[in-house]
């Protein structure tokens, strides 16, 4: 495959990663990091789902892979900056340190090509459920394990059926009233969050639900998450964003990568 070519963007986020899971997307991350280069990389929070891990192991070497790839950005310049969210919790205690070359933080404020100023943060601090109940946000998260099992046995089904992933489990959270209510009251608190930093807008992840939606005068902005829609955010170097879903966009971009890599080869079979 051409490996030579890449995706270039000033600036790239994702965000609920949950390594350590069934449920991690990491061969589609892998893929991800090896087809994008950036300026600088932002990690906004629940990268290692240490929750998972203290119930049970789980780490396949790909899980190793993906941490590889990040710091492998590092050493070609990258500069990775880690927010924690509240599975990866842990790694609050180090905010302010060089963990490896990666930058840690509670919350960042990112300053885009075109001058716009976001507020950077995971966003769990303003869930209630999670503050106030975490045996509740434990319970939930369990629930959430069983769909994506669930949700993996569906797309198996759908593979062998010639049809390409999607996600069942983020179809039913956005068809469920209270969920989708949930979404949105998350969104008006957060966009108040951003209010309050005197800035443009808002990047967060923890909610699983990628989007770009101005709101109030303001732009909320959210990752997505890398066990259900396989989504990053990503700035151009004119400060435009937008999200990128990998999931449908590598089954696109490694074609294209292929087909040029074979005319290449091509080319020098008949230059020999």
């Amino acid at each position: 495959m051409g490996g030579h070519v890449k995706l270039a963007y000033r600036t790239v986020w994702i965000s609920d990663v949950h390594l350590g899971t069934r449920g991690c997307k990491a061969e589609f991350l892998l893929d991800f990091l090896k087809h994008v280069e950036c300026e600088c990389l932002y990690l906004v929070g629940d990268i290692i789902d240490l929750w998972k891990l203290k119930t049970g192991w789980y780490w396949p070497p790909l899980h190793s892979d993906v941490l590889r790839a990040v710091l492998d950005k590092v050493k070609k310049g990258s500069r990775v900056v880690y927010i924690p969210g509240n599975h990866d919790e842990f790694f609050r205690d180090y905010a302010g340190s060089l963990l490896a070359g990666v930058e840690v933080m509670e919350k960042a404020v990112h300053e885009t090509a075109d001058g716009r100023k976001f507020l950077v943060l995971h966003g769990d601090e303003f869930d209630g459920v999670v503050c106030t109940s975490k045996w509740l946000a434990l319970l939930g998260s369990e629930a959430y394990d069983l769909l994506l099992f669930l949700n993996r046995l569906f797309n198996q089904f759908r593979r062998k059926l010639g049809f390409p992933y999607w996600s069942l489990s983020a179809y039913l959270k956005h068809k469920v009233k209270n969920a989708v209510n949930f979404i949105s009251d998350y969104e008006k608190t957060l966009i108040h969050a951003a209010r309050d930093e005197k800035v443009d807008g808002v990047i967060c992840g923890h909610i699983h639900h990628a989007a770009i939606t101005d709101m109030e005068g303001l732009a909320y902005c959210n990752c997505g998450d890398w066990v259900e829609s396989c989504t990053a955010l990503v700035e151009d170097f004119r400060g435009a964003l937008a999200v990128l879903h990998w999931a449908d966009e590598s089954a696109y971009l490694l074609t294209e990568f292929e087909l040029e890599d074979r005319a290449n080869k091509r080319r020098l079979a008949a230059a020999n």
